[in-house]
């Protein structure tokens, strides 16, 4: 099983009396397929599928609706032990994401498939597919005709196994009313996901633009490889950069030695972790 998980529903503006017990419970459901898990790989991908098929997350199932009227998500894998990553853009029909960024990586010479592309690899490899109006969530729809600005609804994870290995694991249906092709920091490594056995594994949620012009995944690595930072250090300092760009949100993160860290900078923050002891925190503010 994983030594340790941590993970992440999005973060943002998000009213107290909003979140309801549904919320905690699939947060709970997704620890648990993470823990069930023999490696830090297999661990991201399991508790970020879970999140996908809830429609309270937005991500697969739950995913916003861009300008259009249409969904368009994003995903990525990492592995922390020989850098491989895989990642998925732009994507409509494919109903886990997540899995496909995972075959991408490892049935690829590639990094990032987008579009037609990437939706004509998921059916070859024989991952399942829905009609778009699976992912149309009412939520989701009435969101769009009130020009909502939901909180940043992201999902993800990270790992650290038994033998040491890092993961990283991120998707989402990016914000309502975005521009059609609108792609966010998510799908891009060393944006929104970054796993280094010499590091980190990180696993970010907010305003999209700002964490691809910060390098916030990377950035937080960085500071502990060249800066000697500890992992609390690095995720504050990393997600201080995107509030000097006029950003918010937050990111999970967890090091090689197994310490955890999930600060956000946004009102509050989906998230929960199980620890080395086996103790399970959930919390949303």
């Amino acid at each position: 099983m994983s030594t340790v998980i941590a993970i992440h529903g999005g973060a943002g503006v998000m009213r107290r009396d909003q979140p309801g017990p549904q919320h905690t419970a699939v947060l709970k459901q997704a620890l648990e397929a993470a823990y069930r898990q023999k490696t830090a790989l297999d661990a991201v991908t399991a508790a970020v599928r879970v999140l996908e098929d809830s429609p309270l997350f937005n991500a697969g199932r739950g995913s916003c609706f861009n300008a259009e009227g249409e969904i368009e998500m994003d995903a990525s894998v990492m592995d922390g032990r020989e850098l491989r990553a895989g990642a998925v853009a732009a994507v409509r029909t494919i109903r886990n994401p997540v899995l496909a960024a995972r075959l991408v990586m490892e049935k690829t010479r590639h990094v990032l498939l987008a579009g037609d592309g990437a939706e004509k690899f998921a059916r070859e490899q024989g991952l399942p597919v829905e009609d778009p109006s699976y992912f149309a969530t009412e939520t989701r729809r009435a969101a769009l005709k009130r020009n909502l600005k939901s909180h940043h609804g992201t999902v993800g994870a990270v790992a650290l196994d038994g033998d040491g290995n890092l993961a990283a694991a991120t998707s989402t249906g990016g914000y309502t009313g975005k521009l059609p092709g609108r792609i966010g920091d998510s799908p891009l490594i060393g944006a929104g996901t970054y796993a280094d056995n010499r590091a980190c594994a990180v696993s970010g949620t907010g305003l999209g633009e700002a964490f691809i012009r910060a390098a916030v995944a990377y950035d937080t690595a960085a500071r502990m490889r060249y800066r000697g930072e500890s992992l609390a250090s690095a995720a504050r300092a990393a997600l201080r950069n995107v509030a000097r760009l006029g950003g918010d949100g937050g990111l999970i993160a967890v090091d090689r030695r197994g310490n955890v860290a999930m600060p956000f900078n946004s009102e509050g923050m989906y998230r929960g972790s199980i620890d080395r002891r086996g103790k399970t925190t959930i919390a949303i503010f």
